[in-house]
């Protein structure tokens, strides 16, 4: 497929409605409504691959967010679905088409976070501090954002979508391909690297 078959994604602001109606359907009657979609989308249907973008670009969005962080998170989206639908023949249906897009969405956010290494810090999407939250606090969550951007990509991600996506072990090693026992020595590498990291900032465990 080449580029000219590619619905224009650049930019677009993800379709909260779709998503969420897509949801509503699939919890209501058991069956996956993005399925007959995805099945288009293999035909080469430029609907269903709008349609395809505005049900999941929310959550692949996030994803990237968490990952390479908020300032880098549409440019990882778009190239995800820019990969999606150049590999969509790939996809064979025996998983959810959010699943497949979710491991895309990982993956394309760490190649991005090699590629960037240089760029020691990034802005990652977590909620806003509450008004009424002490300057410790938000000193604290800057210093872990700032430790964060220095950990290896991996295990960044790990601690990412296990510790604030809320992630299963089981979850997390179907997404990135690794084993589970791989996914918690990683988890425990991540926590030491970051505590390292803390400490050398001058915080201590209380």
């Amino acid at each position: 497929m080449n580029t000219a078959e590619t619905p224009d994604i650049s930019r677009r602001i993800p379709d909260h409605a779709a998503s969420k109606k897509a949801n509503q359907e699939s919890n209501a009657s058991g069956v996956d409504p993005l399925a007959e979609i995805a099945a288009a989308c293999r035909q080469g249907n430029m609907t269903a691959r709008r349609q395809l973008y505005d049900a999941c670009s929310e959550h692949v969005y996030r994803v990237a967010a968490r990952v390479a962080g908020q300032q880098d998170a549409a440019d990882v989206t778009q190239q995800v679905f820019l990969q999606a639908f150049r590999s969509i023949d790939k996809f064979d249906g025996r998983s959810r088409i959010e699943t497949w897009l979710h491991r895309i969405a990982v993956n394309e956010a760490l190649q991005h976070l090699r590629r960037n290494r240089r760029h020691k810090h990034s802005d990652l999407d977590w909620e806003p501090a509450e008004s009424s939250e002490t300057d410790q606090r938000t000193e604290q969550k800057e210093a872990l954002e700032r430790a964060l951007a220095n950990i290896d990509p991996e295990l960044k991600s790990i601690f990412l979508l296990r510790e604030v996506e809320d992630y299963s072990y089981h979850d997390i090693a179907e997404s990135l391909h690794i084993p589970e026992g791989t996914v918690g020595s990683r988890l425990n590498r991540a926590r030491r690297d970051l505590k390292r990291q803390l400490q050398e900032m001058g915080y201590s465990e209380t």
